[in-house]
């Protein structure tokens, strides 16, 4: 299995090159990213984003380093029907706001100047306190911690899913963490390395590797044995 996620790797590295992810201009930038982008598509969680930074309420790109608190505090403070206005873009925004001031709790408690606060080595006492923040599921969960925090853990999403049944015989309802294994116990836990085939996969998913079937330039397509290539558009 580890030459195969190699190879699948190296395939679409030479397809799509680097992709610079996760977007975003400060941890706490990215952590409300990662909540917001729950069943939603990243052009309405980028509305609500800057909706949030024209309010004070996330990082603008021109402040000094180590705000993030400052902007989580503010986003506590500021009344819940404020709120939803500022989160309707990424829809379900009365969830979502309740389920950020969750996230905003945690990261009261738990950083300091956009860092993890102790044990910052401790990927497993990380995931574990975040899981256990109510709304936070391992895809949020692991997309915080891999992304804001550069912890070396792999994110499942619903592409990584689709492609790995298609490509690679994996059974699509495998569970989260039986696939997230997959990758855990076959790869090297490189933060750089797992940031980018996560943001690969979503590059596939999108452009080339679509639920009805591969495009003619899926780097793909005629990966492994006949029964696994992609089927036509």
């Amino acid at each position: 299995m580890r030459e195969l996620l190699l190879e699948i790797y190296g395939r679409l590295y030479s397809r799509y090159g680097s992709q610079g992810w996760w977007p975003g201009d400060s941890p706490w930038e990215i952590c409300v990213g990662a909540v917001l982008t729950q069943n939603t598509s990243w052009t309405n969680v980028e509305r609500a984003i800057l909706n949030l930074k024209l309010a004070g309420l996330v990082h603008t790109g021109k402040d000094t380093p180590g705000m993030d608190g400052h902007y989580a505090a503010k986003f506590a403070e500021t009344p819940t029907i404020e709120l939803h206005e500022l989160l309707k873009p990424s829809g379900y925004y009365r969830l979502k706001t309740c389920r950020m001031l969750e996230v905003v709790a945690w990261w009261t408690k738990n950083t300091r100047n956009g860092m993890l606060s102790h044990r910052l080595g401790d990927l497993d006492h990380w995931r574990a306190s975040l899981l256990k923040v109510k709304g936070v599921g391992p895809e949020t969960a692991d997309s915080i911690l891999l992304y804001a925090f550069n912890m070396p853990t792999f994110v499942i999403d619903a592409y990584t899913r689709r492609i790995m049944a298609r490509h690679a015989g994996i059974p699509l309802d495998i569970n989260y963490e039986d696939l997230r294994g997959i990758f855990m116990d076959n790869l090297p836990h490189d933060v750089a390395l797992f940031n980018e085939f996560h943001a690969l996969f979503v590059r596939l998913g999108k452009e080339d590797c679509r639920p009805r079937g591969c495009s003619d330039e899926c780097p793909l397509k005629s990966q492994l044995a006949p029964q696994l290539i992609c089927p036509g558009k």
